[in-house]
């Protein structure tokens, strides 16, 4: 499989070795499991031994972290090293998700955004991936502290970049609605949250 990008679902080995000695370990996954078509991060996904063009994501992430959380089991010292695992960032891409009344032509991401969406549920994406993070982590041997920053980001879609992320091409200016970018987020900003509840958590 020369030149293809391969997920590999049940091979941890060469980079574990790099995390064998560590104090603190952070790990976390998101919604790059969700992406599609050309944001797709891989070419193929591999296991069992077996290659795929894809496969069921939720049915994928679990497989990759329990692969994840056997080599935790496995190789961590839990009298030397702590772990986290720091739940997904999501997006704003679908304005549905915070608006009954949005439709194609009136939003399609989170430009123009400057309020918190108000609730306490997840969208349905992250809620089926948070239901894997959780049966995971509970069947685990080692202890493994879950930073849950699903929920709160999920409610910041005024906290995105949107179009002021210094991209200033004639074709954003003509359309910047299109290139709103509202995966990543501005700094100073929702990170510096996520930081000050694990510098929290981590000197509890």
């Amino acid at each position: 499989m020369q030149g293809k990008k391969i997920v590999k679902l049940d091979d941890i080995a060469g980079n574990g070795n790099a995390w064998r000695m560590a104090d603190v370990l952070v790990f976390n996954t998101g919604h790059w499991w969700g992406h599609e078509g050309s944001l797709r991060g891989w070419d193929l996904i591999q296991s069992g031994g077996k290659y795929y063009q894809d496969m069921d994501r939720l049915v994928a992430m679990e497989k990759g972290l329990r692969t994840w959380a056997n080599w935790v089991d496995s190789n961590v010292d839990i009298t030397r090293t702590r772990v986290f695992f720091q739940s997904a960032s999501p997006d704003h891409y679908n304005p549905n998700e915070w608006s009954a009344a949005a439709t194609a032509t009136t939003a399609k991401n989170c430009y123009g955004e400057t309020e918190p969406m108000k609730g306490t549920t997840y969208t349905s994406a992250y809620a089926d991936q948070m239901g894997v993070v959780n049966e995971v982590i509970r069947e685990m041997h080692v202890p493994t502290y879950l930073m849950d920053i699903t929920m709160l980001s999920e409610l910041r879609k005024d906290g995105h970049p949107s179009i002021y992320r210094g991209d200033f091409s004639p074709s954003q200016r003509a359309n910047p609605q299109k290139s709103a970018d509202c995966s990543h987020w501005c700094l100073p900003g929702l990170p510096d949250t996520w930081n000050e509840l694990f510098f929290t958590v981590l000197f509890y």
